[in-house]
């Protein structure tokens, strides 16, 4: 039987930041709360996922069918999907540091 070497921390994060991303945002049309949100998950997502992520911006009002597949009861929620576990974050994503805590992207001190 092989065995991985153990990883340091450091070593951990990196290789998940390498990992592809699915990201889900569900809004309820072009309102300016919907609007920040995704702005700011964009500049969460250039800074620290550079070129691993997919951003998927899903409006309520056009399919409001599709809530039910991530049990959205609020908006916006942001949804990953992957890697997993599937994580949630509900608001306009203004705290950059509830985000990254939410996502498991803080940097581990």
């Amino acid at each position: 039987m092989k065995t991985r070497p153990s990883r340091v921390p450091e070593e951990e994060s990196k290789a998940a930041l390498e990992e592809q991303w699915t990201l889900r945002l569900y809004v309820a049309g072009q309102t300016p709360r919907s609007a920040k949100a995704f702005d700011n998950l964009k500049r969460i997502c250039e800074k620290r996922l550079k070129g691993h992520y997919t951003i998927e911006v899903i409006d309520l009002l056009k399919n409001p069918r599709l809530a039910k597949d991530d049990q959205i009861l609020a908006i916006p929620t942001l949804v990953r999907r992957l890697p997993v576990p599937v994580r949630r974050i509900i608001g306009d994503l203004s705290n950059a540091e509830r985000v990254l805590v939410g996502l498991d992207l803080r940097q581990k001190t």
